[in-house]
């Protein structure tokens, strides 16, 4: 357990950093089993399909609409209005022997027994060796950004902080996968976007504590990792709550008015702006204070001179 001692406006933030880690580890884990067991809802953008937008002259009931494309070569028909009621976007699966032009007649079909008016807007058919090489470029993508970040990291700080932040992205990144994996939403590449773009937002959060940490390992040298690691938590706070604050009434609203084709996307962002804000304190922070970071390791190599070791031959 760490003795720590209470400065000024300092706030305790480590005293709660295990029951913390433990939940983290929890989540983790948990994540894991569901995307073992459970998998993740891959949407048509990598399994393939067929993406059908319509717009009709008035609402239209989507369970209506739902049954009657409930047949064989259409089942399992995504269904979800695109904007307003009035307009509504089809993902239709790709099904063994069924031509992606007939699932779009059968769709029209039925589309106009609700509505003769009906309007096609567009049709788009992605196939699934696409499909296939969109899934693998896209955790490839995250892997490269997660190694990319740790080279910077080791180079700006030094490899405990790196280890830290690393670790601290790849719980944000796991927990929020664990999430659609555990309520089977629809992962897409507006899903795909939002997790970079939770890797970017992390990161930023835990380098403005780690500038800090630096910063205060050179002016209390007589403190121990944790009082620092407390001392400039509390002193980046009011930064984190204003960032965070501002950045969630933005993801909220688009998460409650954006329409169906940016919802994963918010949400998304949603779960890892806040499990990133936490991990950036209880993970990123205190693995590094774990794997016994100290002052010696903050201070700047001195760079010996040549010839400073030779005696003047200045009278």
């Amino acid at each position: 357990m760490f003795q720590i001692l209470a400065f000024k406006g300092t706030v305790n933030f480590l005293r709660h950093a295990l029951p913390i880690s433990v939940l983290s580890l929890f989540l983790v884990v948990g994540s894991v089993v569901s995307l073992a067991t459970n998998g993740i809802n891959w949407g048509l953008d990598f399994t393939g399909g067929t993406v059908v937008e319509l717009e009709f002259d008035h609402a239209v009931d989507l369970k209506n609409l739902r049954a009657d494309l409930d047949h064989e070569s259409t089942s399992g028909a995504v269904i979800q209005n695109f904007g307003s009621t009035r307009d509504i976007l089809i993902r239709l699966q790709v099904k063994q022997g069924v031509k992606s032009d007939d699932q779009v007649k059968l769709v029209m079909e039925t589309a106009k027994k609700f509505d003769e008016g009906v309007i096609q807007k567009r049709v788009e058919f992605v196939g699934p060796q696409v499909g296939k090489e969109l899934t693998e470029q896209g955790g490839l993508a995250v892997l490269v950004a997660l190694i990319c970040i740790l080279v910077y990291v080791s180079f700006r700080f030094e490899w405990r902080l790196a280890a830290g932040s690393v670790a601290a992205l790849g719980h944000d990144v796991i927990v929020t996968l664990g999430v659609f994996s555990v309520l089977q939403l629809e992962f897409d590449l507006t899903v795909l976007a939002g997790l970079l773009t939770v890797v970017g937002y992390s990161l930023n959060d835990t380098i403005v504590v780690y500038d800090r940490i630096r910063e205060n390992f050179l002016k209390m040298r007589k403190a121990d990792p944790a009082e620092v690691v407390n001392a400039s938590i509390t002193q980046t706070m009011s930064r984190t709550i204003i960032t965070t604050f501002t950045t969630l009434i933005t993801v909220i609203a688009l998460f409650l008015k954006g329409g169906g084709m940016i919802h994963g996307f918010a949400t998304a962002l949603l779960m890892g702006i806040l499990v990133g804000t936490y991990s950036s304190i209880y993970v990123a922070s205190y693995l590094a204070i774990r794997l016994g970071i100290s002052r010696d390791h903050m201070m700047p190599v001195e760079i010996e001179k040549e010839g400073a070791d030779q005696e003047s031959v200045m009278p």
